[in-house]
């Protein structure tokens, strides 16, 4: 690199780090395990930490479980295409079970096949992030102090995570400007960046949206939002063929998903819902693919169906933004979410709907050019669901 280069680099540096003036350092406050700020001095059981008060039995249990999950994977993860090769259905279980958490970051790289991106693609991501302007950045800024507010690691204004969280969306954005920035999409490089470094949390990103493994999901951030619209349609279907009480009633009481399952899809579940549900969730979800958003949303609703069918509109809208704690415990509702059968549906519903909106999107819209604001603001209007 030349003198001249590199004083360009600095001063790159220097310009960007010149856009946010940290605020002050938040008070010392009691965290529960995962980083964010207790709303009460006890820690529900869930939370309570295994090295201090869980019996040996299971401390002993938890360690046995580190050490198989080591194995598997082997030193930083060169083990592990053999052992998925070889063992598919172990490792199908394991994950479903959860993944240790200190495994996690690690573990979701090499799933996703987000480890590939980034070894294929050196300097990129510093690149994009250095050297390269957003037109999205305003927004950016504006919505960094929304995403996970009560956690320790983004709490300080224009901090080390919001900064970090900006670093990853703005590159993003550059990286893939048909889909730019919208708000729904801090809530997963957040969830990622308290796992990963902010390069391998792009990269994470980057497989997600444009299918490294799975189908890609950047249709859920682009204008008009078609792959919103989708799965809202496949999950409506799938409500009436599977839960066909609560289907009826449902459509007497004028419910449809949009009015509260949008951001389950758009987040995967990290907007609204116990950090710990959320993380298992993430688990399967980068794993097996977006059938376990169906899944859950499916179990959670067979699991509150018979309070579900008995209220009207108004108390039904707010129980379907509010599900009891009872609801939400992992342990329940993911065995619930595991037996639920949905791929086979799913992809004749995603014919369906392709043939079904065939005709609209062979037209050309007048007001195409506003289109983007309007979705911003719809996602917007989603996330407070």
């Amino acid at each position: 690199m030349t003198s001249e280069e590199g004083d360009s680099n600095a001063e790159t540096r220097q310009s960007f780090s010149g856009q946010f003036e940290p605020g002050p350092v938040p008070p010392l406050t009691p965290v529960d395990k995962y980083g964010f700020i207790r709303s009460h001095p006890l820690s529900p059981p869930q939370e309570v930490s295994i090295t201090r008060c869980q019996p040996f039995t299971e401390r002993d249990r938890e360690e046995e479980r580190l050490r198989k999950w080591r194995k598997m994977i082997g030193v930083d993860g060169a083990d592990w295409e053999q052992y998925v090769r070889r063992k598919p259905q172990v490792v199908k279980r394991r994950i479903r079970k959860g993944i240790p958490d200190c495994l996690r970051g690690l573990v979701w790289q090499l799933i996703s096949g987000s480890r590939d991106l980034l070894l294929m693609n050196p300097g990129v991501y510093e690149q994009l992030v250095f050297y390269e302007t957003s037109a999205s950045e305003l927004d950016i800024i504006r919505d960094i102090s929304r995403t996970f507010p009560s956690h320790v690691f983004f709490q300080q204004r224009h901090g080390p995570g919001q900064i970090s969280l900006y670093n990853v969306l703005k590159a993003y954005s550059v990286y893939d400007p048909d889909v730019g920035y919208v708000q729904g999409m801090g809530f997963l490089a957040g969830l990622l960046l308290l796992y990963m470094s902010e390069e391998d949390a792009f990269w994470l990103l980057v497989a997600l949206l444009k299918g490294a493994v799975h189908a890609p999901m950047e249709g859920l951030y682009l204008v008009g939002l078609p792959l919103v619209q989708q799965y809202l349609f496949q999950f409506e279907q799938l409500v009436k063929e599977q839960l066909p009480r609560l289907g009826a009633h449902f459509e007497k009481e004028m419910i449809n998903p949009s009015m509260y399952a949008s951001q389950w899809f758009i987040t995967v579940f990290s907007y609204s819902f116990p950090f710990p549900l959320a993380l298992r969730i993430w688990d399967v979800f980068l794993y097996e693919g977006v059938k376990i958003i169906f899944k859950v949303g499916l179990a959670l609703l067979k699991y509150c169906q018979d309070d579900l069918v008995n209220l009207p509109f108004e108390k039904l809208v707010h129980a379907l933004r509010n599900f009891p704690e009872d609801a939400l415990n992992p342990d329940t509702l993911l065995p619930m979410a595991y037996s639920m059968k949905v791929s086979n549906g799913l992809e004749e519903l995603r014919e369906e709907y392709i043939q079904m909106t065939k005709p609209l999107q062979q037209l050309n819209s007048p007001e195409s050019n506003r289109e983007p604001e309007l979705t911003r603001q719809k996602q917007e209007e989603f996330l407070m669901c």
